[in-house]
């Protein structure tokens, strides 16, 4: 991006002729860019660290980017988020079933709901506006849940490597297509929680080889088609880690069902909450190494509580500190909406810990100034 500078300067007096000119200059500055890379175990941007001193925001109603997108209501919390010193938000912009991806019996994919891109247009150019990152989620477990009314066909499309294929080709490269240039994509988030998709009934029990091999198709084809940074947010360290179950995203698993060397992820954004503990430990007071995040990629808290203090002994603020002080990329807390004032569950919470990050960091909460 580039932005012109014209300068003008007239009258000025000629030393040996005593005469007058006028003179324009233009000057050609070279924009910073805003887009998220990776730089050895850290985020940059220009250059430059960045901590994501982030939220969920996961939705507003449920699947609101299907064609009637509350405008207004997005613009004022990008608005609320960005005076708080929030710099990225995850937002799940398909919550489950066909509103808007259109499936047939077997998987298949029908068509595309057009209103959910109008939709997604207005979404990424509010995050412009504010200069607050968005992770988008492009499913959720809830997709093959039994409460969903589509779930048997999403059941038979990841199933299918044809149907997977076409998910991948039709809506993930058409996502890529139309905002690989919108910078203000922090990075996209293929599944929320797959662990239970795996693990439960309702959603299943599909197995890793279906599952691991749609994430790899998936990364293949944003990473074939644009710089978006790209992860999946596993609900439990128990499959992102091999000191458990094994890592179901690692660069070995994924290239070895798609035979790719495209379908990797860029960073883990594991989520924790306090049911884990006694299971997989407590990540806010160590390394991701520590946690069991062993592969040298960045690593945020991708999901977590706001309001626990009482059981985790340590405020948010104190969190938010410690998670950076430990070697975390970021952390984003979970903030459904409750209603009322401040929408968001504990909203006050969390503006005191991101608030009191932009002090304390506040070079790499705002790397571009």
């Amino acid at each position: 991006m580039t932005a012109v500078m014209v300068i003008t300067a007239s009258g000025c007096s000629e030393a040996n002729t005593g005469t007058t000119s006028s003179a324009t200059e233009t000057v050609v500055e070279e924009q910073k860019s805003a887009r998220v890379s990776v730089t050895d175990t850290k985020f940059t941007v220009d250059g430059k660290e960045l901590f994501i001193n982030g939220v969920n925001t996961p939705w507003s109603y449920w699947n609101d980017f299907a064609g009637g997108m509350d405008e207004e209501f997005w613009d004022r919390e990008f608005a609320r988020m960005a005076q708080d010193n929030i710099n990225c938000t995850r937002i799940w912009v398909n919550c489950d079933g066909e509103s808007i991806v259109r499936l047939n019996s077997k998987g298949g994919i029908i068509n595309i709901n057009e209103g959910h891109w109008t939709d997604l247009d207005k979404l990424f150019a509010i995050a412009e506006k504010y200069k607050v990152y968005i992770m988008p989620t492009l499913l959720s477990f809830d997709h093959f849940k039994a409460s969903s009314g589509s779930v048997i066909k999403w059941q038979k499309l990841i199933q299918s490597k044809e149907y997977t294929d076409q998910f991948a080709e039709k809506y993930v490269k058409e996502f890529c297509n139309r905002y690989k240039d919108q910078e203000y994509i922090f990075g996209i988030d293929i599944m929320n929680e797959p662990d239970w998709v795996y693990e439960n009934e309702e959603c299943g029990k599909i197995g890793w080889d279906h599952l691991s091999y749609f994430f790899g198709k998936c990364a293949q084809t944003i990473h074939e088609n644009s710089d978006i940074l790209v992860t999946v947010g596993m609900g439990i360290v128990k499959y992102n880690s091999a000191k458990y179950e094994g890592n179901k995203i690692s660069d070995e698993y994924l290239m070895e069902f798609t035979g790719s060397d495209k379908a990797f992820v860029d960073f883990y954004s594991t989520h924790y909450y306090n049911w884990q503990k006694p299971w997989f430990g407590f990540p806010c007071d160590k390394s991701p190494e520590e946690f069991g995040l062993a592969e040298k990629k960045p690593c945020l808290i991708g999901e977590t509580h706001n309001d626990d203090e009482a059981e985790c002994k340590m405020s948010l603020t104190d969190k938010y500190k410690s998670v950076y002080d430990n070697g975390w990329c970021g952390i984003m807390v979970w903030m459904q909406p409750s209603g009322g004032d401040n929408v968001w569950y504990s909203y006050d919470l969390t503006r005191v810990a991101t608030n009191a990050m932009a002090e304390y960091i506040p070079d790499k909460i705002h790397p571009l100034g």
